[in-house]
């Protein structure tokens, strides 16, 4: 299951989990609304259980998009321990497939 983030709780959601995935998008990107099903199908994936998956609307939460450097939709952030380690910019199902497995327990 994928939940949505605010900057309002951003910070404090990271830091819950372990292992934290989070899409950064756009209402006005066909992209991240394409790629959208994919990221959902992948948070029930058994897996890919030991992660938290989240979406965060980049135009509305500057401040949760300021964390993670977002400069181009779709975003993907991979936080460990509420600490920033890897960001990816893409719209490949595999590239971030292979993000997830190299943070796997």
């Amino acid at each position: 299951m994928v939940s949505k983030l605010k900057d309002k709780d951003f910070s404090t959601k990271i830091k819950q989990s372990e292992n934290v995935i989070i899409k950064y998008y756009a209402d006005w990107c066909g992209t991240c609304r394409l790629f959208a099903p994919k990221f959902e199908s992948l948070s029930t994936q058994s897996k890919f259980k030991s992660f938290s998956f989240f979406s965060v609307n980049a135009e509305e939460n500057p401040i949760a998009r300021k964390l993670a450097g977002v400069n181009a939709l779709p975003f993907f952030a991979v936080f460990k321990n509420g600490v920033l380690v890897r960001t990816e910019t893409s719209a490949k199902l595999e590239v971030l497939e292979t993000l997830l497995s190299n943070y796997l327990n």
